[in-house]
């Protein structure tokens, strides 16, 4: 599989490219611009030879053209200047042509229409100078026709003039290559800045790809470089999901550490109960029991999805009237009422399987110890989500027993069994804070705070 071009090699190729079009389409009009200039010059001087010529023009009193012998544009007196004039008096078939014309047989033009001035570019065989029959010469060409009237003597008279080409296409090869030099010295120039700046504004890419990668070799846990805006969000995201995986595998190694710990003393009852055989099946019911509640915590604990940074957005409102209306069927015998304060558009970045297991310990702990009341509400503060759960039952004797770090399940106070270790372990995975108090109604409060990523 071809590997595909780097960043840096596509912005420098496409700028190339890009930098290619424009210097050649603006090299391009400029040239034609300056051609069209050249060209409008020498058709306006031709022009003026034009107008010269028509001064100095006479007819005699039998109507024959007469001009004078010298001219004030030398160039039609010396031979094979460049430069050439024609007048043709079409009543007598009389044509006039300057000196310069000697030996030469320039294509003028001779029949036109009266006062309509007309510029071309003609060609014609050159033959002289022992150049050979099929070789042709360009001429710019001027012409005018007129009806030439002096006294009662009226001629229509065509005045036209040739200038070699030569002149003009070696003036402007002069400026083309002018041109296209100073635009590729330009280009080249622009090139290598661009070159410049798009190593330097791709640098912070580069120095990110080093620290992960030093990230990766196990030299250092975070990105830690100050990155530019377009980057910062991204370094961001990237700590956040390094920070998750980390907390992550705390977790799966705490979890198992703990469900060693706890397991010990089940295992210690079991083995001293091998010493009374008519209390065996009852001591290893109860530890089994007592296993089994750990097994569950454990699992439950390592198995948290924690806060995820992409994680989609929940709404909890349903999540809350399922869990409540299952609530409902299992303590069917008490006369429970729940009220729940929750905006049904309230959403929070959260796993839906945590929700449940969160919420759900919080709301059935609550069940099983109220007398006939549960009250939930569910709010957001700015970038924090708060859960409020209370009831009317006895509440806790020592809140600070129930949140006791390192704790093992099998010290646990007594009747909360393992819904509330989960729930703390699920809040600290969530980077949250967990609050045991006593409720408005008499019983127990319990005060969550998730904090947003």
């Amino acid at each position: 599989m071809r590997t595909p071009l780097s960043i840096r090699a596509r912005l420098i190729w496409g700028a190339f490219i890009v930098l290619l079009v424009f210097l050649a389409g603006a090299g391009w009009a400029v040239q034609q611009a300056y051609v069209d200039s050249v060209r409008a010059q020498r058709y306006a001087r031709l022009q003026t030879t034009i107008y010269l010529l028509m001064a100095g023009a006479e007819l005699n009193a039998q109507g024959t053209l007469v001009m004078p012998a010298t001219l004030a544009e030398p160039r039609l007196s010396l031979p094979a200047s460049g430069l050439y004039a024609n007048i043709a008096n079409l009543n007598k078939n009389e044509e006039w042509q300057s000196s310069s014309t000697l030996g030469l047989n320039p294509p003028f033009q001779r029949t036109q229409a009266p006062a309509l001035w007309q510029f071309d570019t003609v060609t014609a065989p050159q033959a002289q100078h022992g150049a050979t029959s099929g070789s042709a010469r360009a001429y710019l060409a001027a012409s005018y026709a007129v009806k030439w009237s002096v006294n009662d003597r009226a001629a229509p008279l065509v005045f036209s003039v040739l200038e070699d080409k030569a002149a003009f296409d070696l003036e402007v090869q002069a400026f083309e290559r002018t041109l296209w030099s100073w635009l590729g010295g330009a280009g080249l120039l622009l090139l290598l800045t661009q070159t410049l700046l798009l190593r330097w504004a791709l640098a912070p890419l580069s120095r990110m790809a080093r620290e992960v990668q030093h990230i990766e070799n196990g030299e250092q846990a975070r990105v830690e470089g100050t990155y530019p805006d377009e980057l910062a969000g991204l370094t961001h995201n990237l700590n956040g999901l390094m920070d998750q995986e980390r907390a992550r595998q705390t977790r799966y190694k705490d979890a198992l550490d703990d469900l060693a710990h706890s397991l010990k003393t089940p295992l210690a009852a079991l083995r001293a109960s091998l010493d009374e055989p008519a209390e065996l099946p009852g001591m290893v019911a109860r530890q089994v029991d007592r296993m089994n509640d750990i097994v569950v915590h454990q699992l439950g604990r390592a198995g948290a999805s924690g806060a995820a940074r992409f994680a989609p957005q929940l709404v909890l409102a349903p999540v809350l009237n399922r869990i409540r209306d299952t609530l409902v069927k299992v303590y069917v015998d008490k006369p429970l009422v729940f009220a729940l304060d929750c905006p049904p558009e309230l959403s929070w970045r959260m796993d839906e399987g945590d929700a449940f297991e969160m919420l759900g310990n919080v709301l059935d702990n609550a069940a099983k110890w109220a007398k006939s009341q549960v009250s939930v509400r569910l709010w957001v503060d700015g970038k924090r989500l708060h859960i409020r759960v209370g009831d009317d039952g006895p509440g806790f004797a020592d809140p600070g027993a129930v949140l006791a770090r390192r704790v093992r399940l099998d010290e646990r106070v007594p009747g909360h069994g393992i819904g509330l270790a989960v729930v703390k372990d699920l809040v600290a995975s969530h980077q949250g804070e967990l609050k045991v108090s006593q409720s408005e109604l008499g019983g127990a409060q319990i005060d969550i705070v998730l904090q947003s990523l």
